[in-house]
């Protein structure tokens, strides 16, 4: 299998949203963002399939070596020989992959954010640096574009944080602010024990008008002159936003369920913003 076929069924395989945005893209561009998505869902895994944390921590570590080495012309895994042939061309820089890289680090160190700006600092590693690199492939042209990709990034990974907070509470995660919890009077041993409430609602409504805000600032921030160019990224966010409507229409039922879009809404939604330009 050639590291093209083995990035492109990484991406298939996933089921993620990302990929209905990925299929509208010239094939060079196509074929940088898929492998890029593809190093950064091997990574996650890392943390999502882990058993031993010590394991984990070893196989984060060959990860940062492999992406030294790759910047250096040797790489050995599929998903960075598929990528350092593009990287150049769309301004990848090694700071960004050890960037997702150190995001998944505080995955295997903490299972818990304090306050809200503690978990800002996860969501632009693991999804802000994401979004910048992301923007560069898709095209942008304007600096001002690197701050709506943060911004956007952040919304992404909120509308995530939201959707699985079920699924990540029977990992013994919960990503939502401590102080969150606190002011809404949720004990985590709830959230841990799938117990909803008023209270539980309460909570989840701050988090997705947190997530809206975002969205609204992301689309503030992007300069007309690159509007065209980050169509990908509106997509993403046209599908997120939908999503997180749906998961407030079944008032934040996240506890034991994931609550998802079906591929046909995800693919109309996509095809809605390259061919009429609106979300």
């Amino acid at each position: 299998m050639s590291p093209q076929d083995y990035v492109q069924q990484k991406a298939a395989a996933s089921g993620s949203s990302f990929y209905y945005a990925f299929l509208f893209l010239p094939p060079e561009r196509r074929a940088a963002i898929t492998a890029f998505y593809a190093f950064c869902r091997e990574v996650d895994d890392v943390v999502d399939d882990m058993v031993d944390p010590g394991v984990a921590a070893t196989k984060l570590q060959w990860w940062r070596t492999e992406v030294a080495q790759a910047f250096n012309g040797t790489p050995s895994h599929p998903v960075l020989q598929a990528l350092m042939p593009l990287a150049t061309a769309f301004q990848i820089e090694q700071r960004h992959l050890q960037a997702v890289i150190n995001g998944c680090q505080m995955d295997l160190n903490q299972t818990r954010y304090l306050d809200y700006p503690g978990l800002q600092r996860y969501c632009h590693l693991v999804a802000g640096e994401v979004g910048e690199v992301a923007a560069r492939i898709f095209g942008q042209t304007s600096e001002q574009t690197t701050a709506y990709a943060h911004a956007l990034g952040q919304a992404l990974q909120l509308t995530n944080i939201i959707r699985d907070v079920g699924e990540d509470a029977r990992r013994g995660r919960i990503y939502l602010p401590m102080s969150d919890l606190k002011q809404f009077e949720v004990p985590a041993q709830e959230i841990l024990n799938s117990q909803y409430s008023d209270r539980f609602s309460a909570l989840m409504r701050f988090q997705a008008e947190r997530a809206q805000g975002l969205y609204d600032q992301a689309l503030a921030l992007l300069p007309a002159v690159d509007r065209r160019t980050q169509k990908p990224g509106l997509m993403m966010a046209s599908i997120y936003r939908a999503l997180l409507r749906e998961i407030e229409s079944e008032n934040f039922a996240v506890l034991h369920q994931r609550i998802a879009l079906t591929p046909l809404r995800k693919l109309w939604l996509a095809w809605k913003v390259q061919a009429l330009g609106r979300m």
